[in-house]
């Protein structure tokens, strides 16, 4: 197992937690965290006994972006972020990664910036009710690019151009963020925000990974292309798993009334 030193990386039954852990520096993201982030992502991808991924933050806040100023005083990282940022080949998140298991953004506290890339790539949002969101990109004169690109694609337009032009002089709440589609559950009291997210993750857990991991291919794919060319891959996808043994184990075990023991892959 890895050693980090700027996240954590858990495991408690079938769910994997993947944990940013500079609280001192509001899990700001710094040259370390760069490559600690693609090996958890990784690591947590590879073990089969992890059927669902968590991401959250310890203490106050979720995530708020890359540490400029720790990067800046970085040259090596600075040109490898700039390079990778240039060439659409980041690698903070689990789409970034290609990691096809769920994965849920457990959200704490403050999200800011660059930490919307975890949201926007997240399957599931969940957010404790003291959370906020805001993008302070354009505040000071950079671009709202990535992040905002994909969550245009799942909350309405307008909404998101708000967040990326209003900058650091607005917050959204948790209970805005429900309303916009950011986040699909606010959890009250906040202290039960990661006891909540371990359930939810339980949950989703006891699907089939084959097809999840599928059907997480055929609805993210989707959003690559126009409705007649996702459907025709979302096709490809479904017929895949035929033959597959989860197809014969799930009504076999619905029909015993027990739980499916699913193949690991």
């Amino acid at each position: 197992m890895t050693e980090y030193s700027r996240v954590r990386v858990e495991r408690n039954g079938p769910v994997g937690w993947l944990v940013f852990d500079r609280p001192d520096a509001g899990n700001a993201m710094d040259a370390a965290m760069f490559d600690e982030l693609e090996c958890a992502w990784r690591e947590l991808d590879a073990d089969a006994d992890v059927r669902v991924i968590v991401n959250t933050g310890e203490g106050r806040s979720f995530q708020t972006g890359v540490d400029v100023a720790q990067v800046a005083s970085d040259k090596a990282a600075l040109r490898e972020h700039s390079r990778r940022t240039r060439d659409a080949k980041l690698r903070f998140t689990s789409w970034h990664c290609g990691v096809w298991k769920p994965v849920i953004a457990a959200v704490n506290g403050t999200c800011a910036g660059g930490g919307l890339h975890f949201v926007a790539d997240a399957d599931i949002v969940i957010a404790s009710s003291d959370a906020t969101f805001f993008d302070p990109h354009v505040s000071i004169g950079q671009v709202v690019a990535y992040e905002g690109i994909t969550l245009a694609q799942k909350s309405p337009m307008e909404a998101i151009l708000r967040i990326a032009l209003v900058g650091r002089h607005e917050r959204i709440d948790t209970a805005r963020a429900y309303q916009l589609g950011i986040i699909s559950e606010v959890v009250d009291p906040p202290e039960r925000l990661r006891e909540r997210a371990q359930e939810l993750a339980e949950i989703v857990a006891k699907n089939s990974p084959a097809a999840m991991a599928a059907t997480k291919k055929a609805l993210w794919g989707a959003l690559e292309v126009g409705l007649t060319d996702a459907s025709r891959a979302g096709a490809q996808h479904l017929v895949g798993m035929w033959g597959h043994p989860d197809q014969e184990e799930g009504p076999l075990a619905f029909a015993e009334r027990r739980d499916a023991e699913w193949a690991r892959t």
